[in-house]
């Protein structure tokens, strides 16, 4: 009796070990897809493996590994410690950590047999770099032996002139995740957390009215603090002119920017010709954010009227028909805290403060460029009134685990079910 051939292992790369890298070895961990993970680091972590395994099974803002996986009444999950190898097994599934280079041309993925990358270092988000980048790029987790590498944060073009390459491609799951083509995108951008709330807000509306319909849209995110804010008072570096960002998050709201609206086209293009403003709002909590989007719709006289009824219904109704579970809906009133570690949730919106107003827009034809004098003379009245219905919709999300790093990890799982 011949013994069944042995079943290749699944394995996944992860570039980076801080927030969201962190974080993906706790999802990866609980989804238990991949059999091994393989975690560079780029260098050496403490003083010895248990200074690792202290780092990846406790966290400030989600509690203990154990307890997130299993309950407070749970046993510690983190085993098996080899400082010589540089390895641990985490819940049943070997992690392994690399710790000699931080250019992912010099990582070698393919000598430990991983064909998948997740890259969460947020430092490599140029795909037009050239893999042989002094500085590093992105293409070097290629040519290090992946098939494919995920970026866990917007592509970032340093010149402005160049375009995303063919083998790139920007996606939100639930969204445009079918943009995604294995037999020609190599690297995969996975947006920001901001975008992917507000592609899922933005998508129901845009759907139900139309394009047409949306006359302007506009949003501001109230985020929770990132790492690469200051805990206190920094003086900027030689160049840097936004000296809020070296100011202290523990002690201020800081107004900052966000590129929510540039990745928004790139997953919803029909927002290209509305276009949207988009702001941050930067403010001293661990995570939990929330987005405000006013949207401008253009009424139809002979219609039924634009109510908050209407457009929570709208989301509910979404919600609903959501079989991922990406959209979420409630009418209870909320804070931040109570939305932090829902899975999967992109956006939950709260209905209870969706706002409406209807009032008239007038126009003075005269003043409208591009449009013919004959015809401004042939209308009975040159100025015309337009009923337009502002809409205010606040929905919340995780900027962290809940949201972000759930929703990145079905990228990965439906990246790799292709491989």
């Amino acid at each position: 009796m011949q013994n069944s051939p042995q079943k290749k292992k699944r394995k996944l790369g992860i570039n980076g070990f801080g927030r969201i890298g962190k974080l993906t070895v706790w999802d990866h961990v609980q989804r238990k897809y991949f059999d091994e993970l393989i975690v560079n680091i780029g260098r050496e972590a403490g003083t010895s493996i248990e200074d690792l395994a202290h780092y990846v099974e406790r966290d400030s803002t989600y509690g203990m590994l154990h307890g997130f996986l299993y309950g407070h009444q749970a046993k510690p999950v983190v085993s098996d410690l080899d400082h010589t190898n540089g390895c641990m097994t985490i819940d049943g599934i070997r992690v392994r950590f690399l710790r000699s280079f931080r250019n992912p041309a010099e990582i070698g993925w393919a000598e430990n047999d991983v064909r998948l990358v997740v890259d969460t270092t947020g430092q490599f988000l140029d795909p037009t770099l050239s893999s042989t980048h002094p500085k590093g790029a992105v293409r070097g987790h290629l040519d290090s032996g992946a098939e494919k590498v995920i970026v866990s944060a917007p592509f970032k073009i340093m010149d402005k002139g160049e375009g995303i390459p063919d083998d790139a491609v920007t996606t939100v799951m639930g969204i445009n995740s079918h943009d995604y083509d294995p037999r020609r995108h190599k690297i995969v951008s996975n947006a920001s957390c901001t975008t992917t709330c507000l592609a899922h807000m933005i998508k129901p509306i845009l759907n139900f009215f139309g394009p047409n319909k949306m006359l302007s849209a506009s949003m501001a995110t109230v985020h929770a603090a990132t790492g690469s804010q200051m805990v206190l008072d920094r003086l900027p570096k030689a160049g840097k002119n936004d000296l809020r960002k070296n100011r202290s998050i523990m002690n201020n709201i800081i107004l900052t920017t966000t590129g929510a609206a540039k990745a928004l086209s790139l997953v919803i293009p029909e927002m290209e010709q509305i276009g949207i403003i988009a702001e941050s709002v930067r403010i001293p909590t661990s995570t939990g954010s929330l987005i405000i989007l006013v949207i401008n719709l253009q009424e139809e006289i002979s219609g039924k009227p634009i109510r908050k009824k209407m457009i929570n219904q709208i989301y509910r109704q979404v919600a609903s028909d959501d079989s991922n579970g990406y959209l979420h809906y409630t009418d209870k009133q909320n804070v931040s805290g109570d939305i932090i570690g829902i899975p999967k949730a992109a956006a939950i919106i709260e209905g209870h403060e969706t706002h409406t107003r209807t009032a008239e827009v007038t126009i003075d034809m005269e003043h409208v460029p591009g449009i013919d004098k004959d015809i401004i003379f042939s209308l009975k009245n040159d100025i015309i009134r337009i009923p337009v219905t502002q809409v205010v919709v606040y929905g919340w999300y995780d900027n962290e685990m809940g949201s972000y790093v759930h929703m990145l990890g079905d990228r990965v799982v439906s990246i790799a079910d292709n491989l």
